[in-house]
C-alpha cells in the first residue's frame, strides 16, 4: 500500500516502515492489560501537549528569528551535527515493546538536556522552555516506571548518536541549531506518538 505523501515529509529521514507491520508482535500479554492501556493512553495524551509546546516554541524561532522552512537551512544543518536522537526500534518488524520503550525513553533524556541551548537562545520564553524540559523528563521516568512495573527489560543503547550539544561559532549558528532542535524533536515525537497510538489499538 502507498504511504501518504504527507507522512513521509512529516516523517523527513526517519526510517519507515509500515506500522501495520507490528501488528504480529508479541504483545498480546500486554495489550489486554488494563493498567497498561491506562498508561498509553494517559501518555499518548502527554505526548500531544509536549507536541503542542514543540510547535509553540517552532513559531517563536520562525517569528523571532525568521527560521521557519527547513529545506531553507540543511546547508547550515551539516555544518552544525544536531543529532536526531534513534526511534529505529519502534519502526522494525522484530518489534519490542520493551525495545522501542528504551529508546522513546533515551530520547526524551537526550531532548531535555539539548533544550538548554533553545533555553539560551529564548530567554524570554523560559517559562514554556522549562515547562517542556520538565514534562520531557516526566514522560520518559513515566516509561521507565512502567516498563518496571511490567517486568520489561531495561535496554540501555550505546550514545554513539546523541552526543553533547555543539559549539555554536556564531549566533546565527545558535539559531539555526535551536530551529533544528526543535524540529528533530518535534519528529522524533510524531513517531513516538505513533507507536503508543499503535499499541494503544492491539
Amino acid at each position: 500500500a502507498a504511504v501518504p505523501a504527507g507522512t513521509l515529509a512529516l516523517l523527513g529521514t526517519l526510517l519507515w516502515a509500515p506500522w501495520w507491520a507490528l501488528d504480529g508482535a508479541p504483545l498480546g500479554e500486554l495489550s489486554g492489560d488494563q493498567d497498561f492501556q491506562l498508561f498509553l493512553h494517559k501518555n499518548l495524551e502527554f505526548a500531544r501537549k509536549i507536541k503542542g509546546d514543540v510547535a509553540a516554541l517552532q513559531r517563536v524561532v520562525c517569528d523571532t528569528f525568521q527560521l521557519c522552512k527547513e529545506e531553507e537551512l540543511l546547508l547550515v544543518r551539516q555544518d552544525l551535527g544536531i543529532p536526531q536522537a534513534p526511534l529505529e526500534q519502534c519502526h522494525r518488524r522484530t518489534f519490542q515493546a520493551e525495545s522501542c520503550f528504551s529508546q522513546i525513553r533515551d530520547g526524551l533524556r537526550t531532548y531535555h538536556d539539548s533544550l538548554a541551548a533553545v533555553l539560551e537562545l529564548l530567554p524570554e520564553h523560559t517559562g514554556l522552555v522549562e515547562t517542556l524540559q520538565l514534562d520531557a523528563a516526566n514522560l520518559s521516568s513515566n516509561i521507565q516506571q512502567q516498563m518496571e512495573d511490567l517486568g520489561l527489560a531495561t535496554v540501555t543503547y550505546p550514545t554513539e548518536g546523541p552526543g553533547p550539544l555543539p559549539v555554536f561559532s556564531s549566533r546565527f549558528h545558535h539559531q539555526v541549531g535551536g530551529f533544528f532542535i526543535l524540529a528533530n524533536f518535534q519528529r522524533f515525537l510524531e513517531t513516538a506518538y505513533r507507536a503508543l497510538r499503535h499499541l494503544a489499538c492491539l
